[in-house]
């Protein structure tokens, strides 16, 4: 399989490499000083604070290439329409694997309706100059995957392909026929997350707020409330019917963990402060538009 990431980031740099020590031909898009960074060192990994950093000689890209079997897309919200806009003229199926939560068709009036997959990467981690700093495997992590699905939630021959794809190169991934539905879910939880996150200075210092976490989780319930069609995956359901009180609790315990700590949270930039307006625009819009 001939593949591009596109997104040269914590995520796409960890695809990047499962899929090149696999053995895939693959290809990993970057710009500026990331692009030169993957070209003098290669990809380079670190488990979380760890000392040992591995090199993995992943090719690189500036541009596209005239076609590929699959292209997947780890960028933020905010950065979407600039990619879009580079791969119209690319053949090869898309897989955006990233926070959206205005829809497939958005993607497909660009590229061609019939390219488009949607999926979520639940790998994390952060940047550490050209270090990828990927957050440390466990029991629960392990058996959290990746969800990939045709945006009318059929099990396409491609679907199957993909998963299986993924599945040999160690990466978790499974076949989510309400995609859509999951992201705008994921949505409504990750923005009153990352923006109280982001407003206190980390996950830890917004851990030691209850009242702060109060609030987020009161913004949570609205955005899963006016949400158009129930909760994906159902889990997230237990964030309207479980006591207040449990639920601070839980996700104090959440923001002072590795999980949180080792991941985007912690990542102060203004570009996830663009990615999370974004994405407040993207989960107003099916409410304004009644």
């Amino acid at each position: 399989m001939k593949l591009l990431v596109y997104g040269a980031g914590v995520c796409g740099s960890l695809f990047a490499a499962h899929m090149h020590e696999a053995g895939h031909d693959v290809s990993l898009l970057a710009r500026s000083e990331r692009l030169t960074a993957l070209r003098r060192h290669g990809v380079r990994l670190a488990e979380e604070d760890g000392p040992d950093v591995k090199r993995v000689p992943v090719p690189v890209v500036e541009h596209p290439d005239s076609g590929y079997d699959l292209i997947t897309v780890f960028v933020r919200t905010h950065q979407v329409d600039a990619v879009l806009e580079s791969l119209a003229g690319v053949q090869g199926d898309v897989l955006f694997l990233l926070n959206w939560a205005a829809g497939p068709e958005t993607l497909g009036a660009v590229i061609g309706h019939d390219r488009v997959l949607l999926g979520f990467p639940t790998t994390g981690g952060t940047m550490d100059g050209d270090v990828v700093r990927y957050r440390k495997s466990d029991f629960i992590t392990r058996r959290v995957a990746t969800p990939i699905g045709e945006p009318d939630g059929r099990t396409t021959p491609r679907l199957v392909r993909i998963v299986e794809t993924f599945r040999t190169a160690g990466i978790n991934a499974k076949a989510e026929p309400q995609m859509d539905a999951w992201l705008r879910t994921h949505a409504a939880f990750e923005v009153p997350l990352g923006q109280a996150v982001y407003a206190a200075g980390g996950p830890v210092v917004l851990a030691d707020d209850p009242d702060a976490v109060r609030g987020m989780l009161h913004l949570m319930r609205r955005n899963l409330t006016a949400l158009e069609t129930p909760p994906v995956p159902r889990a997230f359901a237990a964030l309207r019917a479980l006591p207040q009180g449990l639920l601070v609790a839980l996700l104090r315990r959440f923001l002072k963990s590795p999980t949180a700590v080792h991941s985007g949270l912690n990542d102060p930039s203004p570009a996830t402060a663009a990615e999370l307006e974004r994405l407040t625009e993207q989960l107003r819009a099916p409410a304004e538009a009644r």
